[in-house]
């Protein structure tokens, strides 16, 4: 009997099992298409598979300009701030509560490592508040589909075609699924389906009460991971906007 399992993409390991495009000069594992609405690619680079190397330290701090990044109190000019809390000469450092046995402790949150791969550091972004960015299908312990989605906020080129057609409704704001793929070996036995019907299942779960993809009409079968307006037809979504190049599918959840 076959044995399908469906992994939440969330560590090196988890991310080991994404499985390769059917075209090799696409590689989900590389791909910020979705997460970079001016420069996204889709292509295979290898250099992205490598550990992230680490953190250089910046430039010494300018006591004359304040970045977004800079404290306030840096600068030994600047008026003492009152916009933080009053000082309090009882109560201890930030860490305080640390210290405390009867305090409840914080839950660790979920990350990635520091130094993991470019693209995993993309789909660990939201692990504390959202949960997983991506999913993979296992058939038998083998990889055999793969699909990305999450909330809108999460991909600016899904927000930048979104704004092309003022009819979608405004409110609330749909997740979307920016990618399914499944391997060239696996296909036409359903595992894409399986999988959106998946993921589907975890978005209302979540909270959401609707999920959009954008599939791209006109293209070859693998220079896209966002299949066709009929395969999201099949997986129970609707055409919200029928567009000549990019339709709308959406669902509610």
């Amino acid at each position: 009997m076959t044995a399908y399992r469906i992994v939440d993409v969330t560590d090196d390991t988890s991310f080991g099992l994404v499985p390769p495009c059917a075209d090799p000069g696409f590689d989900h594992r590389t791909c910020d298409y979705w997460e970079n609405a001016e420069r996204g690619s889709k292509a295979a680079r290898a250099a992205w598979l490598e550990p992230a190397p680490p953190v250089t330290p910046g430039r010494p701090a300018n006591p004359f300009r304040l970045d977004a990044d800079d404290e306030p109190s840096l600068n030994p000019f600047a008026p003492p701030s009152t916009s933080g809390p009053a000082f309090n000469p009882f109560a201890g450092g930030p860490d305080a509560l640390a210290d405390n046995p009867f305090a409840p402790q914080r839950p660790a949150r979920p990350a990635v490592a520091s130094d993991a791969p470019r693209k995993l550091t993309l789909l660990g972004r939201g692990l504390a508040v959202f949960g997983s960015y991506a999913k993979v299908l296992l058939v038998d312990d083998r990889p055999a589909a793969y699909t990305q989605f999450g909330p809108l906020s999460a991909y600016p080129r899904a927000s930048r075609l979104r704004e092309l057609y003022p009819q979608l409704p405004a409110a609330p704001l749909p997740a979307v699924i920016t990618c399914i793929a499944t391997t060239a070996e696996a296909r036409g036995g359903g595992h894409a389906l399986r999988l959106v019907a998946a993921v589907c299942d975890d978005l209302a779960d979540r909270g959401f009460a609707a999920v959009e993809a954008y599939p791209e009409r006109g293209t070859r079968p693998d220079a896209t991971s966002a299949a066709t307006p009929e395969f999201w037809q099949a997986a129970g979504f609707a055409i919200a906007v029928d567009d000549d190049r990019y339709p709308v599918l959406r669902r509610e959840l």
